[in-house]
């Protein structure tokens, strides 16, 4: 048990969140083609652009739930390249060993996000267990892609849990993320994505979401 005491959690996360791949603040977004599909059908093509505020913005796409549904990818993957600094997130939390195992250095969340829970390995954070909006969302991370310069989730899966219940309360997503390398900055970009999980008649679909003729704004 002294080993584990020894253990600094708050210093072994830290380094594993400055680890995570993000943008330079000079980064003014990009645009490109974005291409649907379900279970290889009912495809929509259309175009899309990214600006420096991340709002996406969809275009010659007609159906409306779809548009949401790519302006909701683009969103999701800029909101985690934002680079900000550990302190000003983590500053007023402490970090508390749970147990060290294969898995990796498993910790929970005391002070400003009291509650929330992570695990680290190899300075990799590949279990987030965060209460978002009034929902927690569980997150496991299998694969990892090393840019050289930060990581990023390469296959992971995510599912919602009542935090009354501590029961899901949604389906479990399964993500496959691949990315590409443009620019002299070394800017990794989304260029493709797939979700696999159960529809409602308990049959596996797959979405998927490609992203390509990627060029970056001025």
């Amino acid at each position: 048990m002294e080993i584990l005491r020894e253990i600094n959690c708050k210093e072994i996360f830290r380094k594993a969140y400055e680890n995570r791949y993000t943008w330079n603040n000079e980064f003014n977004g990009y645009k490109g083609k974005c291409i649907f599909f379900v279970n290889n059908n009912n495809i929509h093509e259309g175009e899309f652009l990214l600006g420096k505020d991340f709002k996406p913005n969809i275009q010659k796409i007609e159906d409306e739930k779809i548009v949401k549904s790519i302006a909701s990818q683009l969103f999701e993957v800029c909101i985690h390249r934002v680079k900000r600094e550990f302190n000003s997130i983590h500053s007023e939390n402490s970090f508390n060993l749970l147990k060290n195992s294969e898995s990796g250095i498993e910790m929970s969340v005391s002070g400003k996000n009291q509650g929330d829970k992570y695990r680290v390995k190899n300075d990799c954070i590949n279990m987030v267990y965060r209460k978002i909006h009034g929902t927690i969302i569980e997150i496991f991370v299998e694969e990892f892609l090393d840019t050289g310069i930060g990581s990023l989730s390469k296959e992971y899966c995510s599912q919602q849990i009542d935090p009354d219940t501590l029961k899901a309360n949604s389906q479990k997503l399964e993500y496959e993320d691949e990315f590409t390398n443009i620019g002299k900055d070394d800017y990794w970009i989304l260029n493709s994505r797939k979700i696999k999980y159960l529809n409602k008649k308990q049959e596996e679909e797959t979405q998927k979401f490609v992203f390509e003729d990627i060029c970056l704004l001025n």
